[in-house]
């Protein structure tokens, strides 16, 4: 239908091995506005938000690990974890492509007073008492994200590395390609703000696509060798095709960003070497799962990052329609919207 709006929805009932969280925090992506858009096509009174934390408030007759009261995070992705794409370590394509996916995409999401979780043991985690709500929900999915792109990239310690916009995705790869001992991080942003935050979370340049040839200027600042891996974290057809062009023979791009347009991606064919330059194009989902969580928690714990720093404006849940406006026409600077129920 391509616009938002408030339903009253009856609170979901847990299957044996499911539970049921009453919301405190979420966040606003992008890919919520991608799909109201139609990217990953038609969606009608379906709840949308796949970021969020929150307050267990039932469980099933299975559930071991949690109990009613309980402070969790939720992972973005939710599998199955009987699935046989789950079994061989493809959490995120359980059921199908992109079928761990389930939060507003084949199910309500969490932009709701409560949400339905599916085999709850295994796809929530607890948060630390030392974490707040406020950080720990960005390890839904933005951490997630970020930092799979990161590890997807297979970065050498000391190696050289691009990093394509330096949105909420972008900085998350940026501060996982720190964590993974890069030598050289090149964030590319125009917008200041987000400049001044790829610094801050480890970024050693950036080159800036509207004062100059970004090729050309990551070229220059690697000796002309190209960066061993790029991080598209955009979803645009002309920055897949800048971080294949600037990746090294037998370097690695690493795609985490959301391709919502057009029929078909291009590959510029010379510079990926006719097809043999050794050149790897790996694409993810975050992965889900409790053990990715507690991973991702556990970085806040011990305060590697503070992902708070992207939060650019706060709304109360019934202003959720405001909060889209505003990220789908990137207002007033918005880099990440948080959501207080």
């Amino acid at each position: 239908m391509k616009k938002v709006g408030f339903l009253e929805k009856a609170i979901p009932y847990p299957g044996p091995n499911d539970a049921i969280v009453k919301t405190t925090k979420a966040l606003l992506c992008t890919s919520d506005s991608h799909t109201v858009g139609g990217a990953i096509g038609p969606r009608e009174n379906l709840t949308l938000g796949h970021e969020a934390v929150g307050i267990v408030h039932e469980v099933g007759s299975n559930v071991k690990l949690f109990k009613p009261g309980d402070r969790v995070l939720v992972g973005a992705i939710t599998p199955d974890w009987g699935d046989l794409a789950s079994q061989s370590g493809h959490s995120s394509q359980s059921g199908g492509p992109l079928g761990g996916w389930k939060f507003s995409n084949t199910k309500d999401g969490v932009f709701a007073e409560y949400f339905h979780v599916n085999e709850a043991d295994a796809n929530m985690a607890r948060i630390p008492t030392s974490v707040s709500d406020e950080m720990a929900v960005y390890c839904a999915d933005m951490l997630s994200t970020g930092f799979m792109g990161a590890e997807n990239g297979h970065i050498p310690i000391g190696g050289t590395v691009a990093v394509f916009a330096e949105g909420p995705v972008g900085l998350m790869a940026t501060v996982g390609a720190k964590l993974r001992g890069a030598g050289l991080i090149i964030g590319v942003e125009a917008v200041p703000r987000r400049q001044e935050l790829a610094r801050t979370y480890g970024a050693d340049a950036i080159a800036d696509f509207s004062k100059e040839d970004v090729v050309q200027r990551i070229l220059d600042l690697t000796d002309g060798q190209g960066v061993d891996t790029a991080i598209e974290a955009l979803g645009a057809a002309i920055t897949f095709q800048n971080a294949i062009k600037v990746t090294k023979a037998g370097g690695t791009i690493s795609n985490v960003g959301y391709h919502g347009h057009g029929d078909f991606v291009s590959i510029p064919r010379i510079e990926w070497g006719v097809g043999m330059a050794e050149k790897t194009i790996t694409t993810s989902l975050c992965p889900g799962g409790r053990l990715r969580m507690e991973r991702l928690l556990r970085v806040l714990e011990t305060k590697r990052v503070n992902p708070t720093l992207m939060t650019t404006h706060t709304f109360p849940f019934d202003e959720m329609e405001r909060a889209f406006e505003i990220m789908d026409k990137k207002l007033d600077g918005v880099l990440k919207p948080l959501i207080i129920f």
